[in-house]
């Protein structure tokens, strides 16, 4: 099997325990070749409900990273019409808030302190919004990669969202915490699983586990979109007559994974299976006319599926 390129990762993510130091900042913007993030979207009406989408930064990923099967040539033809760098990408997080009832739900927590210093700005951009993380009733987990939960500790290295109830794909919190896991990864993913393992054992009295299908909170279904991970989950919001499905990292790239799903992407654990969740999902989300928030797409992330000859194009929602 080939080896996978690696990951960047700060050099002190490489510590189990990390006690975190400084207050989170804003970054600077960052252009992803699409669209350029601001600090913080405005609040979305979905039916009775409301979606807000925060940036937690954005990470800095070699080419070579995210598309190891594909020629430079086949690269350099895809993005270039776009005007997109062709050997680095930099894609944004976005952080999805669902107020629904009583209840304030998070989907994801970005990647802390100490991940890549580009990301990490969740908490500042929470409290830019007057959200204190006490408030948080919900914490809903799409998957276990290091940006979408390595923000979950607070600067002690306890549970950062204190009153929260924390969900769990069940897939993910059993492959993250096999006794085999850490031995059958690659060295340069090492810290994945110790990132893992450290954050699920230290919110393990919070947890409940997440299965497809179920309703994780009223109005919030859970989507088997594995691939990317053993467990990623999407969800789907229901408020009224309104629909929109937070997709996590099942699509990833707002010109890759629409006008290429089937290119295989160097994240994507199960690389077949990643590549046919995103064909099936895009599918299903073109014909349905539903509106989307990927985790990686140009912020705030939403806009729909739209066919365009054999594959797709991502169209911004207004």
């Amino acid at each position: 099997m080939p080896r996978t390129p690696a990951f960047p990762v700060a050099p002190q993510a490489m510590t189990r325990r990390t006690v975190l130091t400084g207050s989170a900042a804003l970054a600077l913007s960052i252009s992803t070749g699409i669209a350029t993030r601001s600090a913080l979207a405005n609040p979305i009406a979905l039916g009775d409900a409301e979606v807000q989408i925060f940036s937690d930064g954005n990470l800095n990923l070699p080419m070579n990273f995210v598309l190891p099967d594909q020629s430079t040539k086949d690269i350099k033809a895809l993005l270039q019409p776009h005007g997109i760098a062709t050997d680095t990408l930099t894609p944004d997080c976005n952080v999805t808030l669902y107020r629904t009832g009583d209840r304030l739900a998070l989907f994801d927590v970005g990647s802390g302190a100490n991940f890549q210093p580009s990301a990490g700005e969740l908490l500042a951009q929470l409290e830019n919004a007057g959200i204190d993380p006490a408030d948080i009733t919900d914490v809903i987990f799409t998957h276990a990669h290091p940006d979408h939960l390595w923000g979950v500790l607070d600067d002690f290295d306890d549970p950062l969202f204190s009153e929260a109830q924390y969900w769990v794909p069940q897939a993910e919190w059993e492959y993250w915490l096999a006794d085999d896991t850490l031995a059958n990864t690659p060295e340069e993913r090492k810290t994945f699983v110790v990132g893992a393992q450290s954050r699920f054992e230290t919110i393990s009295d919070q947890v409940e586990m997440i299965r497809p299908g179920m309703e994780v909170i009223p109005g919030v279904e859970a989507i088997d979109t594995s691939g990317h991970t053993p467990g990623h989950m999407s969800y789907m919001l229901h408020s009224g007559s309104e629909n929109l499905l937070v997709v996590g990292d099942a699509i990833a790239n707002a010109i890759i994974s629409f006008e290429k799903p089937d290119w295989h992407y160097g994240s994507d654990q199960d690389r077949e299976k990643g590549a046919a969740t995103r064909k099936t999902l895009l599918d299903r989300i073109a014909a349905e006319n539903t509106r989307i928030i990927g985790y990686h797409l140009p912020e705030p992330g939403m806009g729909r599926a739209e066919r365009s000859g054999t594959a797709y194009r991502f169209v911004i929602d207004a």
